[in-house]
């Protein structure tokens, strides 16, 4: 039966934290607690919750994540804490790290998860960053993986705002070896440094292709995958962007140029007929609750390789 490894990488703050043949074994680890195949006793670990974001999915499956192993959750919420008050981060780590074995941070500043992870001597796991969601691409690409059975010839295509998602999803992307395109507005391009990075690892400029015109981008891809316009933070953005992002709509006309079997994903919260029309969300190649559900046995599996 297959069992957790220990990570290379005491901390995820990034996809590149991890290396290929982790990241397959993540994967395999999360379907095997999916079926109820493995059973993991982490009854004595604590997982710490700090969340400067507001969440849904990311709270409860982490927390459900720690119960189905057994183990207990704290949720440390800044505002009933010292954490709003302007404690420093340093002091706040040391402290955490010797009541918790882990902790999930979600965050505006991806420089503030750096800086809990100088200092903490747990494991720190990036519950999302401005700059990052790498906790969602496993979820994913797990369900990429239950469609597909592998990744050999999938073409996966985000439609949207070059954010934290998209960053997280060509890193991962390249690590499997998952071509990935990113059709995008200018000047609203994933981060200039992961895309250099992402191509690195492919060694085959052609499995990344930033666009401009998503009919191009879709066009015989495998999977469709969109997020909102503007992230929590961005809110006076908002206007603006709706404007900027006029016709990068998921919709009939774009999922048609797709492969026949495509997919649709959407890592939540949706605004129907905005990114994504509520014909396409509720479509029988949407797989959005599914990708949902994954992020519980992902970071199942994840919190399993980084406190065995």
């Amino acid at each position: 039966m297959i069992k957790p490894n220990k990570l290379a990488k005491n901390n995820f703050l990034s996809s590149l934290d991890l290396s290929t043949d982790e990241v397959l074994h993540i994967l395999d680890l999360a379907n095997n607690f999916k079926n109820k195949k493995l059973n993991i006793d982490l009854s004595n670990k604590v997982l710490g919750l700090i969340f400067d974001k507001s969440s849904t999915r990311t709270r409860v499956s982490f927390q459900v994540a720690m119960t189905r192993l057994g183990g207990t959750t704290i949720d440390l919420n800044p505002s009933t804490s010292q954490i709003g008050r302007g404690e420093p981060i340093k002091d706040t780590a040391r402290v955490l790290s010797r009541y918790c074995d882990v902790i999930a941070i979600r965050t505006f500043d991806h420089l503030d998860l750096e800086e809990y992870a100088k200092w903490s001597t747990k494991p720190v796991i990036n519950a999302l960053t401005d700059l990052e969601h790498p906790c969602q691409a496993l979820a994913d690409f797990l369900t990429i993986k239950e469609e597909f059975l592998n990744f050999k010839d999938v073409v996966l295509t985000f439609i949207g705002d070059g954010n934290n998602v998209a960053n997280s999803l060509i890193l991962c992307g390249a690590l499997l070896g998952v071509e990935v395109r990113i059709a995008c507005p200018k000047g609203y391009c994933p981060n200039p440094l992961f895309i250099k990075k992402a191509r690195e690892i492919y060694k085959n400029e052609n499995m990344l292709r930033i666009t401009n015109d998503p009919y191009t981008a879709v066009s015989g891809a495998n999977v469709l995958y969109t997020d909102v316009w503007s992230s929590m933070g961005q809110e006076n953005q908002k206007e603006e962007k709706d404007k900027v992002f006029n016709g990068f709509t998921l919709d009939s006309d774009l999922v048609g140029k797709a492969d026949q079997d495509a997919i649709i994903l959407h890592c939540l919260p949706a605004y129907r007929d905005k990114e994504i029309t509520d014909k396409v969300f509720e479509s029988k190649k949407s797989r959005i609750f599914e990708q949902a559900e994954n992020r519980m046995h992902a970071q199942q599996a994840l919190l399993s390789c980084l406190l065995s």
